[in-house]
């Protein structure tokens, strides 16, 4: 059993990558100047895939949108976000460049972030879990699969498949540090095997996740992946955390409890994608506290802006990230105030 924690100053460690994340962060970073965004590191796909390819680079995608989402300034979160439409540099973001050419400068991908909060006056830090330049592996049913980009678009066909870090990964000691001297972790929603998954199974993740006295949250996604996630529920999600994570450690599982509209649900049904439910009983019995309310935004929401092609045709159903932070703060305020 945990220890009660201290009643400080919120420290708020986030562990995830991709568009989870940064929704989240954008609206937390309002309510503590003490957050730190744990990063996975195998994200292999589109502009961070070449340059990883190419010029050895670690991953800077996932990065890049934490620094945006934690940045002061609009008008250098937009330069970030910028992305190229044509010529040699055709699909490639500013701040993956960026990234990239700090890193190679310094020598030191940490470093490189470093200066990068300076120039997007970052409200936090931004730590990637590992240093250690990885690839995804999944073995399911016998088969193998190298990749977070191909990993992503296989069907497990309804199996749990075991997941692995090539090269051996060595975990970041700010990650852990963050974690182990939080108030509160939160596990960001997202693609639960192509953003978390890398995360948690980092050596040592897992572990500073049961040692930690901060309480440990996840916010479940929103809906189902086909072929990956079809049929989960809120409980099937968690305990898969859980799973990727070597163990126990959830205090708190907030989830939404409102149906999105039904415009929304049949253009995700054509891709096979289904609003996530759950079963009163089974989280009733489950051992961590079980919180469902109306996290959805209001409207269709398009993601991203002009400067970001990519993200700003992407049309989705969403957590209203404003609501999702106070809910978490809530949340925060009251398990806490129980556990003293």
């Amino acid at each position: 059993m945990k220890e009660p924690f201290a009643r400080t100053q919120r420290k708020i460690a986030v562990i995830g990558g991709g568009t989870g994340s940064f929704t989240l962060l954008s609206a937390l970073k309002n309510h503590t100047s003490q957050l730190a965004a744990l990063v996975n590191m195998a994200d292999d796909g589109g502009s961070t895939g070449v340059l990883r390819d190419e010029l050895g680079a670690l991953p800077p995608g996932d990065v890049r949108q934490c620094l945006v989402a934690l940045s002061s300034s609009p008008k250098v979160r937009d330069l970030f976000n910028y992305r190229f439409e044509e010529g040699s540099l055709k699909g490639h973001a500013f701040g993956n460049l960026f990234l990239t050419a700090l890193e190679k400068m310094t020598g030191d991908f940490r470093e490189g972030i470093e200066l990068a909060s300076e120039v997007l006056g970052v409200h936090g830090v931004v730590e990637p879990v590992t240093l250690t330049n990885v690839s995804l592996v999944m073995t399911n049913g016998g088969q193998e699969v190298h990749g977070e980009f191909e990993i992503a678009n296989q069907d497990f066909h309804g199996l749990k498949p075991e997941f692995r870090l090539e090269p051996a990964a060595e975990p970041n000691p700010q990650a852990i540090r963050a974690i182990e001297t939080a108030d509160l972790v939160v596990i960001a929603p997202g693609n639960l095997y192509g953003s978390l998954a890398p995360a948690l199974i980092v050596p040592g993740i897992g572990d500073a996740l049961r040692r930690t006295n901060a309480l440990c949250m996840y916010v479940c996604n929103l809906m189902t992946k086909p072929g990956q996630t079809a049929g989960y529920e809120v409980s099937d999600f968690a305990a898969e955390v859980e799973r990727l994570a070597g163990g126990e450690f959830l205090d708190v599982v907030l989830f939404n409890t409102e149906k999105p509209s039904d415009e929304l649900i049949d253009r995700y049904a054509q891709a096979g994608e289904k609003s996530v439910g759950y079963d009163v009983q089974t989280l009733h019995d489950a051992h961590y506290v079980a919180a469902g309310t109306n996290l959805l935004a209001g409207s269709i929401w398009r993601s991203g802006t002009a400067a970001d092609p990519i993200a700003a045709s992407r049309t989705l159903i969403r957590h209203d990230s404003a609501v999702v932070a106070n809910a978490i703060i809530e949340l925060y305020d009251q398990v806490s105030h129980a556990r003293r």
